[in-house]
């Protein structure tokens, strides 16, 4: 199997069928990061779009300077920024229905999303990158342009308070300790 970064030299070389490959490889994790931080379906394959149609006019630049993933997510990620600053009249949805889909409790997907639209919006997409996108640490460090110790500090005071507001929601009593804010 051809790694996605050969795949990624060979578009930058003109490959329309390493483009193919790669676009097969990655629609699905792509609309899927879109679905879960804007509201409609359709807006979501519209900027998934644009980040395939930035992968082509950009290929010629690419280096392999990371792993092709982190490469996508992004340019996933400054589109995603560029759509907030466009649409801030916009009431969006953070999270979509896939989130509930995924859950076979339907009163756990609500918590899940209600715990994670509580969380601080740095929190949040901390947490969305590691836990439904399965970046590492490495790769949010590059993409948010922060060091690495900040990821995990904040992926860990981030786990805390979903862990709060999930035991919160599920009418749980919380013994508050130092390890629960």
């Amino acid at each position: 199997m051809v790694t996605d970064e050969q795949l990624m030299l060979d578009v930058r070389a003109g490959s329309r069928d390493a483009f193919e490959t790669l676009f097969e490889r990655y629609r699905g994790p792509v609309w899927r990061f879109f679905r879960r931080r804007v509201g409609p379906t359709a807006r979501a394959e519209e900027l998934a779009h644009d980040v395939f149609v930035a992968i082509l006019q950009n290929a010629v630049r690419y280096e392999p300077r990371s792993t092709f993933r982190s490469y996508l997510f992004g340019i996933a990620y400054n589109v995603l920024m560029a759509e907030r600053r466009t649409a801030a009249n916009r009431a969006t949805e953070p999270l979509g229905d896939d989130v509930a889909a995924a859950t076979p409790d339907p009163d756990a997907a609500l918590w899940i999303r209600v715990a994670i639209a509580s969380l601080e919006p740095d929190a949040r997409e901390v947490v969305m990158l590691r836990e439904y996108e399965q970046l590492t640490y490495q790769e949010i460090s590059d993409l948010l342009d922060i060091p690495l110790n900040t990821v995990r500090s904040r992926l860990f005071r981030a786990r805390m308070d979903l862990r709060y507001a999930l035991l919160r929601g599920a009418n749980v009593p919380v013994k508050v300790s130092h390890d629960i804010r």
